[in-house]
């Protein structure tokens, strides 16, 4: 009896155990929204905190994915490992699958190292300090030392690579469109700018817009929040792109409903700026408007809060992007919202365009920011991303992102690494490649899907 017993309570203990295990699981999946009134919520975002951070990308949450016990371990008496790059799955141009051009990946071209650029670049993010010095004191401070160690949490199959490096460049295209992704939307900074912990890249484009078209790929453009961006420059700028690079065959262009083709910029951190100067620019009557003229397109405003809908239709933007990797994180970006975002978008003739993310980690460069991290738990979290985006019916999906290191949103592979003081998280017990094959898998889905509700909608 007293052996059914023992018996009887190991079980229970080991259900108990399970079900815990169970709920912390699905606590990463849909994480609460009470993450927005936390220290760290909207804070971080630019114009949203009086004291604006300005971290270098798009709030350059920087980062990779990683959860407590999944943090960085420093001072490991271990021996320095690196994994090689794997040679499977690399598939010859013609062996590639069809690519789906209503997928976007956000792509960064800002990485740089002492071979092609004298220097490292990026790899050597600085780690950012909180804005509060009571909490600062409490986190390291300094820059990254690559190549062992990055701004990362994770460590990059191709090593701390240059954006310059046109094998890199290859690998990249090649990586995009086995995941059948047909579209690269590429953060860009006007001639001469770049970001705070960066150089210029506009003259990699057309390198990469040579090497997206080998692969049948197409290039739009990310247009981030350079220094005094208004309705002035930014129609210089557009002028500039669609001259520079609106003739060559990589160039995207999106069918509307009405038939035209269009280039089409997604603009990073749009709410800095007023509605009353978008309208300048993205209405027929403005000062400064595109529309109706060679440089018109399809401009996709960020949507961080509920309210921003309203300044986005005032401003004349086409559509709106999520942008965020963060369940959770803001308004846009918690998958709960995408639905009734969906619907006001219909209702108001935008395109909606819900980005989803394998995770996110920035803890690297943000060591105060580990409540905003999202465990990747094995690619479950991005495929739960993936299916609530495909149940809003989008026109385009986008995802973020391809290669921001610094935040842990990348699909690129990655390798396990460890150093003397550091042990980068990696995919396993998964491939490097996991992200590309779960990438490819649901791109697939989704074209199917689109092709039987696309024509569902035209024949009613």
């Amino acid at each position: 009896m007293a052996k059914f017993r023992r018996k009887t309570c190991i079980i229970l203990v080991l259900f108990i155990l399970f079900i815990f295990s169970l709920m912390m699981g699905l606590k990463m999946l849909r994480p609460n929204t009470s993450t927005f009134g936390a220290p760290f919520g909207l804070d971080l975002l630019p114009e949203l905190h009086q004291q604006t951070i300005h971290l270098g990308k798009k709030i350059d949450f920087q980062k990779s994915d990683r959860i407590n016990s999944e943090t960085n371990t420093k001072n490991l008496k271990s021996v320095e490992i690196t994994m090689k790059p794997s040679k499977t799955s690399e598939l010859n141009v013609e062996e590639l699958p069809p690519l789906n051009y209503f997928l976007h990946v956000f792509y960064y071209s800002w990485y740089g190292n002492p071979q092609f650029d004298g220097k490292y670049i990026h790899w050597n993010h600085p780690v950012l300090e909180h804005w509060d010095p009571r909490i600062a004191k409490n986190y390291p401070q300094g820059r990254h030392s690559p190549p062992d160690d990055i701004g990362s949490s994770f460590y990059p199959e191709l090593g701390s690579y240059s954006s310059r490096d046109p094998s890199v460049i290859e690998t990249h295209m090649r990586q995009m469109s086995s995941a059948s992704i047909g579209v690269l939307a590429l953060s860009w900074y006007p001639p001469d700018l770049s970001d705070e912990n960066g150089e210029a890249t506009d003259n990699l484009v057309p390198t990469i817009l040579d090497k997206a078209h080998k692969y049948n790929m197409k290039v739009t453009f990310h247009i981030e929040p350079y220094s005094n961006r208004d309705d002035k420059n930014m129609y210089k700028n557009v002028k500039y792109i669609i001259d520079k690079y609106g003739n060559h065959p990589a160039f995207y262009r999106y069918k509307t409903k009405t038939g035209n083709a269009l280039p089409m910029f997604y603009v990073y951190d749009s709410y800095i700026t007023k509605p009353e100067k978008w309208a300048n620019l993205l209405t027929t009557s403005g000062s400064q408007s595109v529309r109706n003229s060679p440089y018109d397109g399809l401009f996709i405003a960020l949507l961080v809060e509920e309210k921003h809908k309203y300044d986005i239709l005032k401003s004349g933007f086409d559509g709106i992007y999520t942008y965020f990797a963060t369940n959770g994180f803001t308004y846009g970006s918690s998958h709960q919202n995408w639905a009734s975002l969906k619907y006001f978008c219909d209702k108001y003739n935008l395109i909606f365009i819900p980005s989803v993310g394998p995770g996110y980690i920035d803890t690297s460069i943000r060591p105060w920011n580990s409540q905003n991290t999202r465990n990747r738990i094995n690619g479950k979290y991005y495929e739960v991303a993936l299916s609530a985006a495909l149940q809003t019916h989008p026109s385009l999906i986008s995802i973020t992102s391809f290669n921001e290191w610094h935040e842990g949103t990348q699909i690129e592979k990655a390798v396990p690494k460890r150093t003397s003081n550091t042990v980068y998280l990696d995919y396993r017990p998964h491939k490097p490649s996991l992200y590309l094959e779960l990438t490819r898998k649901w791109s697939e889905k989704y074209s199917k899907e689109r092709t039987t509700y696309t024509l569902d909608h035209q024949l009613h």
